[in-house]
């Protein structure tokens, strides 16, 4: 799908139910899938007039000290549909969410999808309905892609990559090495929806109880933030790996401690009973609405109202701070009144979450 049809291009000749190798070939057949499935769900005057390249412009380029922020991911998410979502509305929100932790307004995003021959069409199309939606709500247009089919066992039902590019006000200074001894870390919601949202829809284990996925876009929520507490030195949305990643993450990048309270850590109860069943740490669970930002302490208070008073932050909260001491390490207050420290990752604890 290296090119985006017009939008007086034909459609509706797609007949087959699921897709076969001739839909990768280059000819008609690839041609009736790509406008039928995808040109029909993203349609926007910024998909051009047939050719290689979205020719793309904007009033925010032209802003005096402005900045493009460019970012790229892949999805192998399994199952690809789970409460609360699927790898299409994944892929939107987590690309989305990649630029706005970053200070950036979203405005574009690519689209590329790998298909496994036999994938039915109409999953196809629910896929691509919900990428739509989901880049409806966020605000941004899917201007550009491609479509790529590989042959049974060659791949798992489908992958999805996409790019996003935004821009960044010249004003803003987002980034990991700015958090400092004394900032506030604050996260918008409840932790490890996501995670546990998968590992029960793959249905491997008798698990009970109805938990979707976070699965969000946060850029109007960042811009809410922002605009309430302008100091805001970094966010990180606490993607695989969870919260204790991006904790650790912002740790070693700014060189300082930071200190969390697990008593105020927000869980649904669903979640930790599945955690203790399994024997996983919500902390390292998987989260696809979730952010952690920093802040300096005057402005705190500014940026957890403007969070409760968004949709995507009504549940934030004060989860600790940044500090001087033990640098470059994350360390929890636990339930017992001791300390323990909150290391990276190590490997996965639930592999195909994103």
């Amino acid at each position: 799908m290296n090119v985006m049809t017009p939008a007086n291009s034909p459609s509706g000749r797609l007949r087959a139910e699921r897709v076969t190798l001739a839909h990768g070939g280059g000819g008609k057949a690839m041609r009736d899938l790509i406008e039928d499935v995808f040109v029909a769900a993203f349609r926007n005057p910024e998909m051009g007039e047939m050719e290689d390249q979205a020719r793309l412009t904007s009033a925010a380029l032209a802003e005096p000290g402005a900045r493009l922020a460019f970012t790229t991911d892949s999805f192998v998410v399994d199952p690809l549909e789970f409460p609360g979502g699927d790898i299409g509305k994944i892929a939107v929100c987590g690309t989305v969410n990649d630029l706005a932790v970053g200070g950036a307004r979203p405005l574009w995003l690519s689209a590329a999808f790998i298909i496994e021959e036999g994938v039915e069409v109409a999953l196809l199309r629910r896929i691509a309905e919900s990428m739509r939606g989901a880049a409806e709500e966020a605000g941004v247009v899917i201007v550009t892609g491609d479509t790529k089919v590989v042959g049974r066992g060659a791949a798992d039902k489908l992958f999805v990559t996409t790019s996003g590019l935004g821009v960044i006000p010249a004003e803003r200074h987002l980034a990991a090495s700015r958090v400092q001894a004394g900032d506030v870390a604050i996260v918008n919601g409840v932790l490890g929806d996501h995670g546990a949202a998968i590992l029960a829809a793959r249905g491997d284990l008798a698990l009970s109880g109805d938990i979707p996925s976070d699965c969000r876009s946060l850029n109007g929520l960042m811009e809410a933030v922002i605009a309430a507490a302008p100091a805001v030195r970094a966010a990180r949305d606490a993607t695989r790996g969870g919260l204790a990643s991006a904790l650790n993450e912002i740790a070693q990048a700014a060189e300082v401690g930071i200190e969390i309270d697990e008593a105020v850590l927000p869980l649904r109860s669903e979640v930790k009973g599945v955690c203790e069943i399994l024997g996983l740490d919500p902390l390292y669970l998987a989260n696809e609405g979730t952010l952690v930002l920093f802040v300096p302490e005057p402005q705190a208070e500014a940026a957890l109202a403007a969070m409760r008073a968004h949709p995507a932050g009504e549940g934030a909260v004060v989860i600790g701070r940044a500090v001087e001491a033990h640098p470059a390490t994350v360390v929890m207050k636990t339930l017992f009144g001791g300390q323990r420290i909150v290391d990276m990752l190590v490997g996965e604890q639930l592999p195909r979450i994103c």
